[in-house]
């Protein structure tokens, strides 16, 4: 997997982030991981918590654990609408706390509420993948059910052009993670997070 290094990405806070930051004096009580399926949100997200001290939450996890169904069972039988439902109950949730990482959805900026709730309580990171290393490392993953269908690659193609600039509205930094082993990733993002945040 993730084997070669790579090159950071230098990337301005978006609007959104700028807006909100430049009326707050804290910057942030939780670190928010945001970017697609594939990006490292969760396995990078877990370093850096331990590297921050603090307590590392998957949304869709919490989802999971709080319904009691798995995320392709919640699709199949409740569809998407109702799982966004329950991942902006979930979102919202646990950013009313505080020193969490929370890592979240691909998909979970969509919700022009989330984005708000999120930039509001959170020094949001935006990791980015290419779709062709996203084909590479999702091939064997079966829980995606945006992605079990024939037409993977235009499926990600299709969220990349819709999601992307919502990635990037909100984002306080963003890593490209296609070159990057998930310890280079958080490497980095120590250095740049000790520089550019503060709880």
């Amino acid at each position: 997997m993730w084997r070669t290094p790579g090159m950071r990405r230098r990337h301005r806070p978006g609007p959104m982030a700028r807006m909100l930051r430049s009326v707050r004096m804290n910057p942030a009580p939780n670190l928010v991981m945001v970017g697609p399926m594939g990006a490292g949100k969760s396995c990078i997200g877990r370093r850096l918590a331990e590297r921050f001290g603090l307590e590392f939450v998957d949304v869709d996890q919490a989802i999971v654990e709080q319904v009691g169904s798995s995320i392709p069972a919640i699709f199949e039988q409740h569809g998407e609408a109702r799982f966004r439902q329950h991942e902006a109950e979930a979102l919202q949730a646990l950013l009313e706390q505080d020193n969490k990482l929370i890592s979240t959805g691909g998909g979970a900026v969509l919700d022009p509420h989330n984005r708000q709730r999120i930039c509001a309580r959170g020094f949001v990171v935006y990791l980015h993948v290419s779709v062709p290393a996203q084909l590479t490392r999702l091939a064997r993953d079966r829980n995606r059910p945006l992605l079990q269908r024939p037409d993977r690659e235009q499926v990600l193609h299709t969220m990349a052009a819709q999601r992307t600039p919502l990635y990037q509205e909100v984002a306080d930094l963003s890593l490209e993670t296609d070159h990057l082993s998930p310890a280079e990733a958080t490497a980095q993002l120590v250095l740049r997070l000790a520089a550019q945040w503060r709880m």
